[in-house]
């Protein structure tokens, strides 16, 4: 006679998809990941009644000028003459490296200065929403100076961190609940352009460039409304950097895309510029973030 077979014990359900880590890392959910990326920035800014911003770009090398002063202060006191040829050598190229970091630090406290004017300005406009924000990479150098002139204004500002092998800190300056850290470079380049009403660009190195041509491309191409100010900060640096005019001489650009830039050298010329174009295009307050 056969024995009845037993019946098997209930098991433990398997967790929801999107509370497997393994599945969430991997490479067909890659779009939860990217939706994500969009929706929790935009959750938090409607939260934190976020209008629009001011996007400051520019090099995390360059430091402020006491970090910089102190830097050359400290290649000063050493006694070249104790030094062997080759230490010698390196000396002289550290010197002239803490020379030049010196000069450029003014573009540090001229982003932080010019930072703390805007918001100054903006936070005569009410609180809610919060206008004409600024929004930095989240770095150091450049982004950490805009982030700094914010707070120091007593202004909220926003960082767009992405994850990089040397840069895993957000700087210190961001209003905490407005910093966020991306993955994929694309998506982080939408909030920088996706509520902008300026762009203001200083000295910087490859990725200053790469955001200010993605900027360019998508005002020349109307993906960015017509009147969206691309501001370039420092002329000297620029025009031995970048010979835009002489795109238009080759005709690879016209003469009205070129106007599409402006520049400044000076923290008041610049803000005047931001202002101008802010009260004359953008004072009525877009429906993008009302809409959710």
């Amino acid at each position: 006679m056969s024995t009845a077979s037993k019946r098997p014990k209930p098991a433990p359900a398997p967790p929801a998809p999107h509370e497997d880590p393994k599945f969430m890392k991997s490479t067909p959910a890659r779009p939860i990941r990217i939706l994500a990326e969009y929706t929790y920035p935009l959750v938090q800014l409607k939260k934190q009644g976020i209008g629009d911003t001011i996007v400051m770009f520019g090099s995390a090398r360059i430091e402020s000028r006491e970090v910089a002063e102190a830097s050359l202060k400290r290649l000063k006191k050493v006694k070249a003459s104790k030094l062997h040829a080759a230490q010698r050598t390196a000396h002289r190229a550290e010197l002239r490296q803490a020379r030049s970091r010196l000069e450029m630090s003014r573009y540090y406290e001229e982003a932080r200065e010019l930072s703390q004017k805007i918001t100054s300005w903006a936070l005569t406009l009410g609180p809610r929403p919060r206008r004409f924000v600024i929004c930095s990479g989240g770095g150091p150098g450049i982004m950490e100076a805009a982030n700094r002139g914010a707070a120091e204004a007593g202004g909220k500002s926003i960082g767009l961190s992405i994850e990089l092998p040397h840069e895993q800190f957000a700087n210190p300056y961001i209003s905490p609940e407005l910093s966020f850290n991306f993955h994929y470079f694309f998506m982080r380049k939408l909030w920088f352009a996706q509520m902008a009403k300026a762009l203001i660009v200083f000295p910087g190195g490859f990725g200053t460039m790469d955001e200010l041509w993605e900027m360019m491309t998508l005002l020349q191409t109307g993906k960015l409304p017509k009147h969206s100010l691309i501001l370039i900060y420092g002329r000297k640096y620029w025009h031995e950097v970048l010979d835009l005019r002489a795109m238009v001489r080759w005709g690879t650009i016209d003469a009205e895309e070129y106007k599409l830039l402006q520049f400044a050298d000076t923290v008041d010329e610049a803000f005047d510029r931001v202002r101008e174009g802010l009260e004359k295009y953008h004072m009525k307050v877009d429906s993008l973030l009302q809409a959710y």
